[in-house]
């Protein structure tokens, strides 16, 4: 089945940001010149998002590859986080200046015309490598394949957690034998260690920072309540919304909850005043390098399963091959190695808070030994709470800027859960009827015609 050309404009609509300065050659890359070492055989040049102490990690990874591959020379190159990065990609691989590899979202590979922008890995050349699908979670690598191919290489799951300080929590008797949080598993006994901790605060300190206004956060705790309550998004086919309103209301009002028991303090600085005694704070694992810094007693769980069934928000960061007119040979092959490399050594990406894609890392006394990586990471690939997959959800996709101001607004109190939920299903069924601008589709008409 024919597909329409993707042009400038639908490029910049789909990828949801601005261009970055700069061509899309050379450019992109640094200097270009100095991307051919010495005595080098082979040019990888590695696109990635990682800033701060992911950077440093990513880029430790990337030297120790060098060190262990001097004859394959790797240019990496760091873009900006965001819309603007994958702008700059999609723009690259349909202009077929793309690099031989490159990090996304694994939740935006369904939007971004697999077969068309990117080309899939060829899996028995990864286990060459050393990377089979036994050695990862069965729903990240299903995630990862459109139209029966493999897509996306996960490096890791990036969850939202639930941070406490153990000093507060010890004075209000909440830490068992092992100095660690017991889980809880309902709404009334979550809000019974709430209440306890708070009873251990001055007055105008908050109890749970809960990222109440930020449309991100909002559509990551949301993701991960309505799957504890087995909620769903779309029919498979990708014809009708299954959202339930009441689930949906459930978990609105259980979100709100915390504002009106005085627990949340709207507009916040959460982790500032979780570093300033604040006991209890959800955010994502990166904030793990951080609060280690500051060198303060505290522990880390994936969020709390009060509706029963254990599930946690989770995103991968996940290696792909851009679409490149003529991909292969010894430059494709070192890509591989490269991306397998990182895959299989990922017990310093996990210094990070990331929780490993690839499994035999969790056998690596090195990475058992992190903290609080070893009370969150494996509980939390085990129960991963991820988006639809479907084009316009994702890591700043058009899904979480659609509904995250929804939930936000319940939270706040600018709107009812009930009226909330609705608004919610309205937003799902005009994003389900639109069309993909990479190619032109609906999610049905993409599903229904995928391969053809």
């Amino acid at each position: 089945m024919a597909q329409p050309r993707l042009n400038r404009r639908q490029l910049l609509t789909a990828a949801g940001g601005a261009v970055v300065a700069g061509s899309l050659g050379f450019a992109a890359l640094g200097t270009g010149a100095d991307a051919l070492a010495a005595g080098s055989r082979t040019r990888v040049r590695y696109w990635n998002l990682f800033q701060g102490g992911d950077g440093a990690n990513q880029v430790a990874m990337v030297d120790a590859f060098r060190k262990e591959h001097p004859d394959i020379a790797v240019k990496d190159a760091t873009l900006t986080w965001g819309g603007p990065y994958y702008t700059k990609l999609a723009m690259a691989a349909a202009g077929n200046r793309a690099p031989e590899l490159a990090v996304m979202h694994q939740g935006r590979i369904p939007g971004f015309a697999p077969g068309r922008l990117l080309d899939p890995w060829d899996v028995d050349l990864l286990a060459r490598y050393g990377v089979r699908e036994a050695d990862f979670n069965p729903v990240l690598w299903q995630r990862g394949i459109v139209d029966g191919k493999l897509y996306a290489l996960p490096l890791d799951i990036h969850v939202q957690l639930s941070f406490y300080r153990k000093d507060v929590c010890e004075k209000a008797g909440l830490l068992d034998a092992d100095g660690r949080l017991p889980t809880v598993t309902s709404q009334d006994d979550w809000f019974a260690v709430l209440k306890a901790a708070k009873a251990q605060l001055k007055d105008g300190q908050q109890t749970l920072g809960l990222h109440a206004n930020d449309q991100n956060f909002c559509w990551w705790f949301f993701v991960a309540f309505h799957q504890q309550l087995g909620g769903t998004y779309f029919s498979d086919d990708h014809t009708d919304v299954t959202f339930d309103t009441g689930k949906a209301t459930e978990v609105l009002e259980f979100f709100r909850k915390h504002v009106t028991d005085g627990h949340v303090t709207v507009g916040e600085a959460d982790a500032e005043a979780f570093l300033a005694g604040s006991p209890f704070t959800w955010e994502g694992n990166w904030s793990v390098p951080y609060f280690n810094s500051q060198k303060i007693e505290y522990g880390a769980q994936p969020l709390p399963p009060v509706f029963g069934t254990p599930a946690t928000h989770a995103e991968s960061h996940s290696f792909i091959l851009p679409h490149q007119a003529h991909r292969g040979g010894a430059a494709n092959e070192d890509a591989y190695a490269l991306a397998a490399y990182m895959v299989t050594h990922a017990t310093t990406w996990a210094n990070g808070g990331h929780v490993p894609a690839y499994l035999p890392t969790f056998e690596d006394p090195a990475y058992l030994k992190l903290a609080p990586q070893n009370e969150y990471s494996r509980p939390a690939m085990d129960h991963p709470a991820t988006e639809p997959h479907i084009w316009f959800a994702g890591s700043t996709g058009i899904l979480a800027q659609r509904m995250g101001p929804i939930v936000a607004s319940s939270n706040l109190g600018s709107a009812k859960p009930e009226a909330a939920a609705r608004r919610m299903k309205a937003a799902l069924e005009q994003l389900l009827a639109a069309k993909n601008p990479m190619d032109g589709r609906t999610a049905a008409q993409e599903l229904k015609g995928a391969g053809a």
